[in-house]
């Protein structure tokens, strides 16, 4: 018979994955209870505000319990995984029992919620939450166990026992309940539970807020309140007619991001249309370069040159507004952000120090981060750092676009399709390759003038590509 302690098993808790995220979606586990892991195992995907990213476990262990199911929202410092280190670990791996002849075993075990009490499954153990036995039943043993546990007889016989404070495991509640409640100074050791299996629900923290006085009856509520109806958030809606899709990870925080930035920033767009013919001869010269084998050569290439050589020749386009400080803070180094679209949402990684690279490494960088993109592995470190961004709405074979900065740069440019078009060229009508560039920025550190002369130079550029040879 081994009975395994708590100082034998490590609590895995939500980390901050990312700068400042506040809550993490458990995607996938790639562990269950009885699976024997290793330091730096992955055991499971979680999605960010930023992207998607594994988390290895920092120890070696057999996993004793997963607390979240897939697809639960949990806050960071949360614990998401119990693992049996050590000794534990051993007996984790055998039946766990325990004898408790004074306990009457609990009839009809209700499911309770994951993480926070005791599951149903073929390890015996002392009834925690949810299957404390009847009052009559406990001994005084049972009942002080109860007390210190935070939970109490199920029906107290007299008031002059008062239930203590909660000093070992929380208040069954789901992590939005929680967050409701501290953001309205609630404690939720105060809240009397309507929702299943004495979980917390959001009209339990609201009705502890409206009444002033805590409930003095210790009977439960047969029926919980029913939520009044949210004109944002109908209760019933026609499925064959619409579809209500959750905003959360990356979708939420840009459209977070896109709106503080539009009230933001006051934005100014210009507009040129380019002929660039010479530039997609030259695409297609460098994909027969053997130094370009194996590399992602196309106009967008061409296009992230043509813009690092107009920063280059306008540095002051490269900076950022500090409101704090009330001060510009030119960069004099270019993090080149290209928008992407992916299955989870527009995410914007940057290649660092791009100002820096040659046109082939410059292909390398580019292909690298698209493939990362596109397979989902794209790290929140990539998308931190922007100085300036390329999006590519050419590629739905829209012309142009007005684009929104994205949080803390001065510019960004969009790239419409690439067209055969009619073209006045050496005074005759032509058909010629023809695109056109738009350029939003800041208003508040750059001015016409500058935004001008960068969105000129770009098009000079890709209108005569032999110019990256004397600008760069």
């Amino acid at each position: 018979m081994t009975t395994m302690t708590d100082s034998s098993v490590r609590e895995f808790k939500m980390p901050d994955v990312g700068e400042g995220l506040t809550e993490a979606e458990i995607l996938k586990w790639y562990v269950q209870p009885g699976d024997t892991v290793t330091d730096g195992q992955v055991v499971c995907e979680v999605e960010t505000a930023k992207a998607a990213v594994e988390l290895p476990i920092p120890y070696d262990g057999v996993v004793r319990e997963l607390h979240f199911p897939e697809g639960t929202t949990v806050d960071v410092g949360t614990s998401i995984i119990a693992v049996a280190v050590g000794d534990g670990a051993a007996a984790a791996e055998e039946p766990v029992q325990e004898a408790v002849a004074e306990e009457p075993k609990p009839e009809g075990r209700q499911p309770v919620l994951v993480g926070y009490g005791v599951s149903t499954s073929s390890t015996k153990r002392r009834p925690r939450k949810g299957a404390e036995a009847p009052a009559a039943a406990q001994t005084p043993s049972a009942a002080i166990q109860a007390e210190l546990n935070g939970h109490g007889p199920a029906a107290p016989a007299a008031p002059a026992a008062p239930a203590a404070p909660v000093t070992g495991d929380r208040p069954l509640a789901k992590p939005p309940v929680r967050k409701l409640a501290k953001d309205l100074g609630v404690d939720l050791a105060t809240v009397v539970p309507s929702g299943p299996d004495g979980i917390i629900t959001r009209e339990d923290v609201h009705a502890a807020v409206a009444a002033p006085e805590p409930a003095q009856t210790a009977a439960p509520r047969s029926e919980p309140a029913a939520p009044a109806p949210s004109p944002s958030a109908p209760t019933s809606y026609d499925t064959a007619r619409e579809t209500r899709i959750p905003v959360k990870g990356v979708r939420k925080a840009t459209a977070a991001a896109m709106v503080g930035s539009a009230f933001t920033a006051p934005h100014v767009t210009e507009f040129v249309t380019v002929d660039v013919t010479r530039t997609m001869k030259l695409v297609e010269e460098l994909k027969q370069d053997k130094e370009y084998t194996g590399l992602r050569v196309n106009p967008l290439l061409l296009i992230a040159k043509a813009l690092l050589v107009a920063i280059k020749r306008n540095p002051d386009i490269n900076a950022s507004w500090d409101e704090a400080a009330q001060e510009i803070v030119v960069k004099h180094y270019v993090n080149l952000g290209i928008a992407a679209a992916t299955p989870r949402g527009l995410i914007v990684p940057n290649i660092k120090d791009a100002h820096a690279q040659t046109l082939p490494q410059l292909a390398g960088s580019l292909g690298e981060l698209v493939s990362t993109a596109r397979e989902g592995k794209t790290s929140p470190a990539a998308m931190q750092g922007g100085t300036v961004t390329i999006t590519n709405v050419g590629v739905f074979g829209v012309d142009t676009g007005t684009p929104i900065l994205n949080p803390g740069e001065s510019a960004i440019l969009a790239v419409g399709a690439i067209k055969l078009q009619p073209w006045v060229h050496k005074g005759k009508v032509k058909p010629r390759q023809v695109t056109t560039l738009a350029l939003s920025f800041d208003h508040r550190l750059v001015d016409g003038e500058l935004g001008s002369k960068v969105l000129a130079d770009v098009a000079a550029v890709l209108e005569q590509p032999k110019r990256l040879i004397s600008w760069a």
